[in-house]
C-alpha cells in the first residue's frame, strides 16, 4: 500500500472503532476493514504509539484518550469560529424581533448554550453561557438533533426515561428537516415559547442552532410566522459566513 492508502486505512480503522459500541479485537478490526489481520496488527501498533487507539483489555482495542483531546480542540476552534460568525447576527435578530437571541452546539447527547444576546426588554428570557440544554426537548436541541444521524437518536432513547423519545419524536424531528425551522412551546421553560433553525459548517453539516426565545404571550400567530423567517434567514446567513472560513 501506498501512504494514501495506508492512511486511509487507518481511518477507517477509527472509524469502525468509533462506530462500535465495545471494544474490539484485532481480527474484527480487520474484517471490518476488509484488510488483513496482519495489516491492521501493523496500523495498530502505529496507532497505540500516538495514543489514538488503547488496549483496553486482553486482545481488546478501543480509541485512545488522545481522541478525546483532539475533540476538545476541534470544539474549541468550532466555537470560536462560530461566535465570531454568529454574534452581529443575532445583535441584529434581537433587534428585529425585541427577543433574546441564543446560539447552541450539540456536545454528546445534549446541546450547550455557547453565547447569547438578551432581550433588551425588562421581562425578558436570560440563558447563561455553558447552559446545558437537552437535545429532545426544547427549539435549540430539536433543531440540531433533526439533522444528527440515527445512532445519535438511539442512544438518547437508550439513555434517557423520557417517554417523549419516541416515534412521536422521530415524526416531529422530520417535520422539522421539512420545514427548515422547530418551534416548541413550554418543553423547557413554562410559557416560553422558541423558534430554531439549524446551522451549517463549510461542509453542509448541522453543527449548532439559532434560537429566539421569549414569553409566549408576546408570540402570537402573527409575530411567530415573522420570527421563524428572521431566525431562517439569520441563521441561514451565519452559515455562509461559515463556509467563506472554509475557503
Amino acid at each position: 500500500m501506498n501512504g494514501t492508502q495506508v492512511l486511509g486505512r487507518a481511518l477507517d480503522i477509527l472509524f469502525v472503532l468509533g462506530e462500535s459500541e465495545r471494544t474490539l479485537s484485532v481480527c474484527e478490526i480487520a474484517e471490518k476493514v476488509a484488510i488483513p489481520e496482519s495489516t491492521a496488527y501493523r496500523l495498530l501498533q502505529t496507532l497505540e504509539q500516538n495514543g489514538i487507539v488503547e488496549r483496553k483489555a486482553k486482545g481488546q482495542i478501543g480509541l485512545g484518550l488522545r481522541i478525546l483531546d483532539l475533540a476538545r480542540n476541534l470544539h474549541q476552534q468550532i466555537d470560536h469560529e462560530l461566535i465570531i460568525a454568529a454574534r452581529e447576527v443575532m445583535e441584529q435578530l434581537t433587534e428585529k424581533t425585541n427577543e433574546t437571541s441564543l446560539l447552541a452546539f450539540r456536545t454528546g447527547l445534549q446541546a450547550i448554550c455557547i453565547d447569547c444576546v438578551e432581550s433588551p426588554r425588562f421581562i425578558r428570557f436570560t440563558i447563561p453561557k455553558g447552559k446545558i440544554l437537552p437535545l429532545h426537548k426544547g427549539a435549540s436541541g430539536k433543531a440540531i438533533l433533526a439533522y444528527e444521524n440515527k445512532r445519535i437518536l438511539e442512544q438518547l432513547t437508550h439513555a434517557s426515561k423520557d417517554s417523549q423519545v419516541s416515534g412521536q419524536l422521530d415524526k416531529e424531528l422530520g417535520d422539522i428537516v421539512q420545514n427548515g425551522y422547530s418551534m416548541t412551546i413550554g418543553e423547557v421553560d413554562m410559557d416560553v415559547c422558541g423558534i430554531a433553525a439549524p446551522i451549517y459548517d463549510g461542509y453542509r453539516r448541522v453543527i449548532a442552532s439559532l434560537t429566539v426565545v421569549g414569553p409566549i404571550d408576546r408570540f402570537p400567530k402573527e409575530a411567530r410566522d415573522q420570527a421563524i423567517v428572521l431566525v431562517m434567514e439569520s441563521a441561514r446567513e451565519i452559515s455562509e459566513k461559515l463556509a467563506k472560513l472554509k475557503r
